[in-house]
């Protein structure tokens, strides 16, 4: 399952979903919105936000570093 996280450097729950992510053993693709435009264009179209994080979890869209709703999405216990 693919997984992107747009993020931006100071954005401290994005640090929080990598941290996530690593020590889950998922493959994520973390993209920094900061300096990206078509990649923050693409996460509104997504989302509907500016704010981040925004992460796409096989095409389902979490708002949010919601470590529950995460889990579930990845089948992690």
């Amino acid at each position: 399952m693919k997984v992107k996280l747009y993020t931006t450097p100071t954005c401290p729950f994005c640090t929080m979903a990598e941290s996530f992510f690593k020590e889950n053993s998922i493959e994520f693709e973390a993209v920094n919105v900061a300096e990206d435009r078509d990649a923050l264009e693409e996460m509104r179209e997504k989302s509907g936000q500016s704010g981040v994080p925004v992460i796409d979890v096989g095409g389902e869209i979490v708002i949010g570093f919601k470590r529950g709703q995460l889990k579930e999405l990845l089948g992690i216990e």
